[in-house]
């Protein structure tokens, strides 16, 4: 895991992602996973996003003020959000990687584009108390299974309508939790080691970098236009890791 090629891979993905995240608020998870699965496996992809997911999240779902309205309004669905990444985690251990691959391929095309479409989930008045839950428990099940946190959790929390504020912080605090979620999931099933630790940690600095030459991007570029061509890099490198994990399937 330590050879230049690999080092290298983690630098530069980590700095695309902390790039996206500077600049858009959001992608750091989609895009280093995206881009380490293609490159390496499921797992490690999983393992190595840990550090700057956990670290880039918390301080998002901090700040804000909103925090404890959030989780007042919302206790079922962080809660579930959380402990059905466990459930969902098993699936690394039963079910053959290149299906879970390919799995994580078809939720970063159709997250890709619902953004692309501007596509919002309704939630009508009254149905908060069963469609949290629910949500909440699909979103950590995709979660343990292949590590992409925001599929369909973000389409709920956008379809209640939440302030922007509001909104980035909730998004902060459903990603802490899935990022907690996925190392608890990935401990105990064996699958996160010491190496693998510390290289996510390595791969702090070039997302922190990456996030500071972001938010200069962003003063300088329309926010709204880079967001379009995040959602359809990630559209098409998710096509190519669901074709290319199937064929690995059926091959």
């Amino acid at each position: 895991m330590t050879d230049p090629f690999t080092l290298t891979v983690i630098v530069v993905t980590f700095l695309l992602a902390g790039t996206v995240k500077g600049v858009v608020g959001m992608g750091l998870p989609a895009v280093s996973l995206a881009l380490l699965t293609a490159l390496l496996d499921l797992p490690t992809a999983m393992a190595l996003m840990l550090a700057p997911s956990f670290v880039t999240n918390v301080w998002q779902a901090a700040v804000g003020g909103n925090g404890l309205v959030l989780l007042k309004r919302l206790p079922l669905f962080f809660v579930l959000a959380f402990a059905a990444v466990w459930l969902g985690g098993q699936a690394l251990v039963v079910i053959d990687l290149a299906l879970l691959s390919a799995l994580l391929g078809v939720l970063l095309v159709v997250y890709g584009a619902s953004g692309l479409a501007n596509y919002r989930m309704s939630v009508r008045a009254g149905h908060e108390g069963w469609a949290g839950p629910v949500t909440g428990f699909i979103n950590g099940g995709f979660t343990g299974m292949t590590g992409s946190f925001a599929f369909p959790g973000v389409l709920y929390l956008q379809a209640l309508g939440l302030k922007r504020d509001e909104l980035i912080q909730a998004m902060g605090i459903l990603f802490t939790l899935s990022t907690v979620g996925v190392a608890v999931s990935l401990q105990s099933n064996a699958l996160l080691t010491v190496e693998l630790g510390v290289l996510s940690g390595l791969g702090l600095v070039p997302a922190i970098l990456g996030m500071v030459f972001g938010q200069r991007i962003r003063q300088r570029m329309s926010e709204d236009v880079f967001r379009r061509v995040f959602l359809i890099a990630l559209v098409l490198l998710g096509a190519y890791i669901g074709v290319t994990a199937l064929f690995r399937y059926l091959g």
